[in-house]
């Protein structure tokens, strides 16, 4: 097979990105995919985790202040996943590297609105996360009906605010904080598919990735029976 042939090389592809390929285009292909999954009230433990990683700075940049252990607690409690929806992504071991949170408006009068807030842990920057999550929700934010994205930034905040205006929101700076926001285009049959696709692949990843961790706390647990055996043997040989 030659694969400096387009058309071979797409049929070299697995199924799910020749999915993303008739959805994105040829430009999916130059970049690797991520599996984004929705998380559910089972998932806290794991958001709180998350967000207690992060270093004052970043707590700084994602909240507006240097959060306590406490207030990120507290946050974490009041989380609505029936009203909003909450994103992440999960490494081999299931801890949660980075997360969205798209709030929609609880007012009558702003019920086509919805608010982005994005962290990434320290170790996990540099691989286009951020950005990831952030066209994610628009896609949900678009089948959800929501024609106006707010992003509410501290200035500093350097790498969301590319992420953001690379996208075309319209940008107001104040002082030390800046607000964001773009509109939306209708959702259309691309969108919806794209969310159904990304949906079906990142639940798929999620379970292949619990069941590699369950492999390997299986195995752990042979080695320490088959380690306790060899000292014991080696302890009546003595």
């Amino acid at each position: 097979m030659n694969y400096n042939d387009p058309n071979q090389k797409h049929m070299a592809l697995p199924w799910w990105r020749k999915a993303l390929l008739l959805l994105t285009g040829p430009a999916s292909l130059s970049y690797p995919w991520i599996p984004i999954r929705q998380l559910a009230p089972r998932h806290r433990s794991k958001i709180l985790a998350h967000l207690c990683k992060l270093n004052p700075h970043d707590r700084y940049l994602r909240f507006g202040y240097a959060a306590t252990d406490a207030q990120i607690e507290s946050y974490v409690g009041s989380l609505h996943f029936l009203r909003d929806e909450i994103h992440g992504v999960f490494n081999r071991r299931l801890e949660l590297v980075a997360m969205a949170h798209l709030a929609f408006s609880m007012d009558p009068d702003w019920s086509s609105c919805a608010e982005f807030g994005v962290s990434v842990l320290s170790q996990c920057r540099g691989k286009g996360l951020g950005a990831k999550l952030f066209s994610h929700a628009v896609v949900h934010a678009r089948n959800e009906g929501v024609d106006m994205l707010f992003i509410h930034a501290l200035s500093e905040n350097s790498a969301m605010l590319r992420i953001v205006k690379s996208a075309g929101a319209i940008v107001a700076r104040d002082g030390s904080e800046t607000e964001a926001f773009l509109r939306l285009p209708a959702a259309n049959v691309d969108s919806q598919v794209t969310q159904i696709v990304n949906e079906h692949m990142s639940e798929m990843d999620y379970q292949l990735k619990a069941k590699a961790k369950q492999f390997r706390e299986i195995l752990a647990v042979l080695q320490e029976i088959r380690q306790g055996v060899r000292r014991a043997r080696h302890h009546s040989q003595q």
